[in-house]
């Protein structure tokens, strides 16, 4: 990577900085922009072109076999750096996305929560995994929440950092609040400013960390086949709170997503209503008398 480059990798980390961005947005940006940079070693930032970006696309997928997420992240990193650094319009950046497949998420069943709550080693272990569960928290708003964000008497949790940093509330289970103080009571070296803290008091525990811990929990449960197991946690907090007759709109609110359509994916999950639907095949070989039964209590149920 020529020396222009790297030159122009510090300004966009110091604006990303100055423009009060995530760290996890900071760091993902200049790395994706780092490997482009290097995939043209001999061409300055200021010779790139939209074909190169195109050209670059194209060996990711073909080549490296790149997922969707990559790829648009890959896109939003050099559209913003050739935006904002570059000074340079950058309109073709929808285009280069892959058509994305549409993956159901990985929702985890009660039975299953249960298995993992009995799982646990420790109170940390089972802090951590019913906090994502019982609040639907995403990792780096388990791992940044700080003891001062638990609003026991108001039973919330307020998320400080939460995606696009975006505050908001999510519900504080009761449970989970016994859990968490008989953690805190245990634990030798209390943590000083956050939840979970790692080695250095004070400090944040390491997402690698508490990704591994779930993961070793999930081991121990029989799940170790389930993917994105942090994530899942999540998924299943969102379907199951569905299934309990919680409104979509409330539930968007508490996962902080910035759009409804995003939450409307979990009415494809929601096990409550799909497990009352009956097959045309089965209504057609049914008795009349029963047909005639469901129609009435329908009726009744419906006004």
């Amino acid at each position: 990577m020529n020396e222009a480059s790297v030159d122009m990798l510090l300004q966009l980390e110091t604006l990303m900085i100055a423009g009060n961005y995530a760290s996890r947005s900071i760091q993902a940006y200049v790395r994706e922009v780092r490997f482009f940079a290097e995939h043209y070693p001999d061409l300055s930032p200021q010779a790139w072109t939209e074909l190169h970006v195109s050209e670059y696309m194209r060996y990711l997928k073909m080549t490296l076999g790149s997922s969707y997420s990559k790829h648009k992240m890959v896109a939003q990193s050099i559209a913003f750096f050739f935006r904002h650094v570059l000074k340079k319009p950058f309109d073709s950046m929808s285009k280069l996305y892959p058509r994305r497949e549409f993956k159901l998420p990985v929702v985890l069943s009660e039975e299953e929560i249960k298995k993992l709550l009995e799982s646990t080693n420790s109170l940390k272990q089972r802090a951590i995994i019913e906090l994502f569960y019982s609040s639907g928290l995403r990792l780096e708003e388990l791992q940044y929440l700080k003891m001062t964000d638990i609003e026991a008497s108001k039973n919330r949790i307020r998320v400080n950092n939460g995606k696009g940093r975006k505050q908001r509330f999510t519900i504080l289970s009761q449970q989970c609040l016994k859990t968490l103080r008989t953690y805190f009571l245990a634990e030798e070296i209390k943590p000083k400013v956050y939840l979970f803290e790692g080695q250095i008091p004070g400090q944040v525990m390491n997402s690698r960390s508490i990704q591994h811990a779930v993961k070793m929990v999930y081991e121990k449960a029989g799940l170790a086949h389930k993917e994105r197991k942090v994530h899942a946690l999540r998924h299943s907090f969102a379907t199951h709170m569905l299934d309990n007759g919680m409104d979509i709109f409330t539930i968007k609110e508490l996962l902080g997503h910035s759009k409804i359509e995003t939450t409307m994916g979990y009415l494809h999950l929601q096990t409550s209503k799909r497990n009352a639907l009956v097959s045309p095949l089965d209504t057609l070989y049914k008795p009349k008398n029963e047909i005639e039964l469901i129609s009435t209590v329908s009726s009744v149920l419906n006004g």
